[in-house]
């Protein structure tokens, strides 16, 4: 069984630490892939940061030249952080790449991901404009998944993202527990395919959760340098977003923002020849 992995620090294994380094759901996935006393060969593409296009432009040839059975593919959580968020272009890409794996003869691993407003927790016109962007994405991975057969995680419901105990410091990542439930919940998935043979992922974690002195030494050190970072790329657009999130409100004319990017959605699915039907903005 050979597994390989694509997509951004999720998938990369920020928030479950094993010595110097990350581990992750899609190592601990491996483990129990193969059968009993042979995990699968694992390779891990994924990067900190990776959007869309990186995942479709340098990672997938990398990933076919390993001839996968199992590839998994999640990544778009970074394009709705970015001034240069396009959904159509996003649509183009996933597909792009699900149709290369499939077509190479693996089975591909996609998930829908909560919104990063709501799990920072930020006032409703910055979080809104996010959630409304992370909504286009997962119904675009909704629609890619149900054309290529793809086997579909759904992390985006509230008992996911509410459970504090599911989240790193930084609350942006899983923590190790986080990311051992992503792992079983993909071998589950896997098994009922008679694509995962050996033992299911433990959920145990081997280190302490998160505290809320974590999340402060988080803020204060590396979580400084990432709000830096991401301030000179969305902030400037963001702001723009929030103020005419903020005016739509004082006219009553809100739902105007949602029809817009329905329309955007829909135009995306119809590029690439999706059923918009399978992809609503809800789900």
């Amino acid at each position: 069984m050979r597994f390989v992995a694509l997509g951004d620090s999720l998938t990369e294994g920020v928030g479950d630490r094993v010595g110097d380094g990350w581990r992750g759901w899609a190592a601990l996935l491996a483990e129990g892939l193969g059968r009993s006393g042979a995990p699968a060969d694992f390779r891990n593409l994924a990067v900190s940061g990776a959007l869309s296009g990186d995942v479709a432009e340098h990672q997938t040839p990398e990933a076919l030249a390993c001839r996968p059975d199992v590839a998994s593919v999640l990544v778009g959580v970074n394009d709705t952080l970015r001034r240069t968020f396009d959904i159509a272009a996003l649509a183009r890409r996933l597909d792009a790449v699900c149709e290369q794996l499939t077509a190479a003869g693996a089975v591909v691993l996609t998930a829908c991901l909560p919104d990063p407003g709501s799990m920072l927790a930020l006032p409703a016109p910055l979080a809104r404009p996010l959630a409304r962007r992370q909504r286009a994405v997962n119904a675009v991975v909704h629609a890619v998944s149900a054309r290529y057969g793809a086997v579909h995680l759904h992390a985006a419901d509230a008992a996911w993202t509410a459970d504090r105990a599911m989240w790193s410091a930084d609350r942006l990542h899983p923590s190790e527990r986080g990311h051992r439930t992503i792992a079983l919940r993909f071998h589950e998935l896997l098994a009922q395919r008679g694509l995962a043979h050996g033992p299911a992922p433990s959920l145990t974690p081997d280190q302490p959760a998160p505290t809320r002195a974590d999340t402060a030494l988080w803020l204060a050190t590396a979580g400084t340098g990432w709000v830096a970072r991401r301030c000179t790329d969305l902030l400037p657009q963001l702001l723009r977003l929030a103020g005419s999130e903020v005016r739509h409100w004082a006219r009553g004319t809100s739902p105007r923002l949602d029809r817009s990017a329905e329309h955007a959605l829909s135009a995306a699915l119809a590029a690439v020849s999706l059923d918009a039907p399978l992809a609503r903005m809800g789900e």
